[in-house]
């Protein structure tokens, strides 16, 4: 077997073309999206960054709301709430974690984003109804969606596969694993208690990393010919670096890539992908929100 990373270039252009097509159909028309960030943490400047360029780059009309260390809990989901109700927001996005000088909640936070409008996916309304297999009737979180069309990219089929997760996060873990089980295959999710770790790995036919700590898992863990998505970006001294360090996965990447018959680069692997599904969320949103406005 061919040992690549899946490769991700196409979804991109095909959130662009969706674009072009809305708008044709509605002239005037142009997406929107609102990042609201709570600080000026660097780590989210970054990403922020990309996700604008991204949406740039495809046609929508992007806005940076940027709020002081100051605000207050009250006070964002005030900003929240009002571009609930501005008609040409059709995403929103609450970067998370908030840099604030006061106790914010970040799930208060994400609940106050409208269902309707939680292009992350990361709202409880929409991650209940992941839970419950009503995936055409909801958001689909960004980092596990972009798993999954990774997944089926390689052509491996994921019904019937035996499928294990690593990490059971609110925003990466449990709803892979949901995904997952409801495109049928059987999945088991390991965590910080799981017993006999290594072993639980090496009989996944497809393998999924989110579990935050740098190249954990080994070549040895891994199953021939598995296909391996690793969800993880950490930072390690590298003497050789100008920076002094690198970005590494959750996956010894080195070692697994020996044996497995697809597997995903960090850094650019998964988070293209996450961008990625999150311009696609916010292209349905608007959609939407153009079928609501003519029914």
């Amino acid at each position: 077997m061919i040992r690549r990373p899946p490769r991700s270039t196409l979804f991109p252009y095909t959130t662009l073309f969706r674009s072009k097509k809305l708008k044709s159909e509605n002239p005037g028309f142009v997406p929107g999206l609102a990042v609201v960030q709570v600080g000026e943490r660097e780590d989210s400047n970054v990403y922020i960054r990309m996700k604008m360029k991204s949406a740039q780059d495809i046609g929508l009309n992007p806005q940076h709301v940027k709020l002081p260390r100051s605000t207050t809990q009250e006070q964002l989901i005030e900003a929240i709430q009002k571009l609930n109700r501005d008609d040409t927001v059709h995403g929103i996005i609450v970067q998370m974690p908030p840099d604030s000088d006061h106790p914010i909640d970040g799930t208060v936070a994400l609940n106050s984003v409208s269902p309707l409008k939680d292009v992350d996916g990361l709202n409880t309304e929409n991650a209940g109804k992941v839970a419950r297999g009503e995936l055409n009737d909801c958001f689909l979180p960004c980092t596990p969606n972009g798993c999954m069309e990774l997944i089926k990219r390689t052509g491996v089929p994921v019904e019937g596969s035996r499928a294990v997760v690593l990490g059971r996060s609110k925003i990466v873990g449990a709803p892979m694993h949901d995904l997952l089980l409801w495109n049928n295959a059987t999945v088991t999710v390991c965590h910080s208690k799981t017993k006999d770790l290594p072993k639980v790995v090496s009989e996944a036919d497809i393998l999924v990393v989110a579990i935050g700590r740098p190249e954990m898992v080994r070549g040895d863990w891994v199953k021939e010919g598995a296909v391996v998505i690793d969800c993880g970006i950490n930072p390690i001294s590298d003497a050789t670096k100008k920076s002094g360090q690198r970005l590494v996965g959750d996956v010894h990447y080195d070692e697994v890539r020996r044996k497995a018959s697809y597997i995903t680069p960090v850094p650019g692997g998964v988070g293209p992908m996450t961008v990625a599904m999150l311009m696609k969320n916010t292209v349905l949103a608007a959609s939407r929100a153009c079928a609501r406005k003519s029914a």
